[in-house]
């Protein structure tokens, strides 16, 4: 369906987002911006920014794609359980994420999240949730391909000082990564600003990219011919912090797709058996958002991963060992 638009001497000088948003107010706010970035918007024949200002007598052609109505919600029976719990009290829930569970719902995303399965498993254990209230949640985040630790919150009071906890850097982030090459000294850290990945166009068009800072502490653990197993510390959680700094130095984590060496990930998945991206939560220590109480959580290496160590020549014994 196509809708026209035509911008008057009145309408002027608003952004696109908001002149759309009081016109189709019927859209949900989410799909608008999915109409803009998928080029369905145009002004003035040309594809559209979201931020950009209007000018009188602008014309506006919107494709509307119909939106979906979401499929009524499963019983909790129905929904499978991907995670391993670590740890439950009444406030928060730490699991043990796999690799390739999502762990909020967005675009390509397909099948259950570790929302859905959390919320479900929950539900099975008798947790009802009056509509309106507060519904247990992740209270920090893992790239998709990234298995290991996740706390979930399971009341308001603890997600708010989870968020606390995790915006001041007060939690203790241990990773494990197999990273391309080989490191000459035993330990560094890689202290460099990142560009902000959430930033707004309008930001970045009145302000520049805004740089934030980072920093990433390595320690080497065990090298091979070609590949080198480092535990990582984050003092920062920017979105793929340690992917990122690890690429920045030449050393990228083997079968990133995103950041990583793509012909070497193809020699890695070939010789090594690398199915995915060697990133690992190994390790989370905090305190208790309630009690204060310190908690440590740990899991070890999959075994997928640690499968490929000696295909790769590295020699390590696992926590599991």
């Amino acid at each position: 369906m196509r809708v026209d638009f035509k911008v008057s001497a009145d309408a002027a000088g608003q952004r696109l987002d908001k002149f759309l948003r009081k016109r189709l107010d019927d859209l949900p706010l989410s799909h608008l911006y999915k109409l803009v970035r998928t080029k369905k918007v145009r002004v003035n024949g040309v594809r559209a920014e979201i931020a950009q200002l209007l000018q009188p007598g602008d014309e506006i052609t919107v494709h509307v794609l119909q939106p979906t109505r979401p499929p009524p919600p499963r019983p909790a029976q129905a929904v499978r359980q991907d995670f391993k719990v670590l740890y439950e009290d009444e406030h928060i829930l730490a699991v043990e994420k796999p690799a390739g569970l999502a762990i909020h719902p967005g675009s390509g995303i397909t099948g259950d999240t570790l929302v859905d399965q959390v919320r479900a498993y929950l539900a099975r254990q008798g947790l009802v949730v009056p509509e309106g209230e507060f519904k247990p949640s992740p209270a920090h985040r893992l790239d998709r391909e990234t298995s290991g630790v996740v706390v979930v919150a399971k009341t308001r009071q603890a997600m708010v000082r989870l968020t606390e906890i995790f915006t001041a850097g007060e939690a203790e982030k241990t990773y494990l990564a197999l990273a391309k090459g080989r490191f000459q000294r035993e330990e560094g850290s890689i202290d460099l600003r990142l560009a902000e990945r959430q930033q707004t166009f309008a930001s970045k068009q009145q302000r520049g990219v805004n740089l934030q800072s980072a920093v990433t502490h390595w320690r080497k653990l065990a090298g091979g011919p070609e590949a080198t197993l480092l535990e990582l510390t984050i003092e920062t959680g920017r979105t793929h912090q340690i992917r990122r700094h690890l690429d920045a130095i030449g050393h990228p984590v083997v079968g990133d797709g995103k950041y990583g060496d793509f012909p070497f990930n193809r020699v890695a998945q070939r010789q090594w058996g690398l199915r995915r991206m060697f990133l690992h939560s190994a390790r989370l220590a905090l305190a208790h958002p309630v009690t204060k109480k310190r908690l440590v959580f740990e899991s070890p290496l999959p075994q997928d991963l640690s499968d490929c160590l000696p295909r790769a020549g590295i020699r390590w014994k696992t926590q599991a060992s």
